[in-house]
């Protein structure tokens, strides 16, 4: 349902309602304090490209952009040489089966389909190495709408995560951006082992 096609049409027409023109402050927070440059890190639907640009910047040497297309990234970052574009895979989330010792999660949880939540949950303890950690923000709030994005609350993501993964930190981000300011949640999960 939102494939390539649904994603491009999005960016052209500037009806990516999410896009925050620059890293989040919950993202760049925790990437900063970061100090093994070293670590396989994964942003899945890279959107804007605004946090694998920071990663780079940052010097980290071994990120991955996933997403169905590099439309919006183009837009953002198009007359920049240095956009690691070479690190930006092509495809299907749900196809990948790389390993990665940190997954960033920025908006890619709320841009798909509801149902596919599960397994959203088993892809990525699949694709996190053992004792792997998932972070990122979560929107704490609903939109009720038939598009992306969508919402959800604390205790429908406690539910979901608990059976795969230690959830180690999951609360209300107190450096939000002004428009999400009390509606997001940052989070820091890790794969449980087998």
């Amino acid at each position: 349902m939102f494939d390539k096609e649904f994603w491009e049409g999005k960016y052209t027409n500037d009806d990516a309602q999410w896009n925050a023109k620059t890293i989040t402050t919950p993202i760049k927070e925790y990437i900063d304090q970061l100090t093994d440059k070293k670590i396989d890190i994964l942003v899945p639907g890279i959107g804007h490209g605004h946090e694998l640009m920071y990663l780079y910047k940052s010097g980290f040497t071994n990120i991955s952009g996933l997403d169905f297309t590099i439309v919006a990234a183009l837009e953002a970052y198009g007359l920049m040489n240095d956009f690691p574009y070479g690190d930006v895979i092509l495809g299907d989330f749900f196809e990948h089966e790389e390993q990665y010792d940190l997954i960033i999660e920025q908006t890619f949880f709320c841009s798909l389909p509801i149902s596919n939540r599960v397994d959203y949950v088993n892809k990525m303890y699949d694709l996190l190495k053992p004792g792997g950690k998932l972070v990122g923000v979560l929107f704490d709030c609903q939109f009720n709408q038939d598009t992306p994005p969508f919402g959800g609350s604390k205790e429908e993501y406690l539910d979901l995560f608990k059976d795969k993964f230690e959830i180690k930190i999951l609360e209300t981000a107190h450096n939000s951006i002004k428009p999400r300011a009390g509606r997001e949640l940052f989070f820091i999960i890790n794969k449980q082992h087998d």
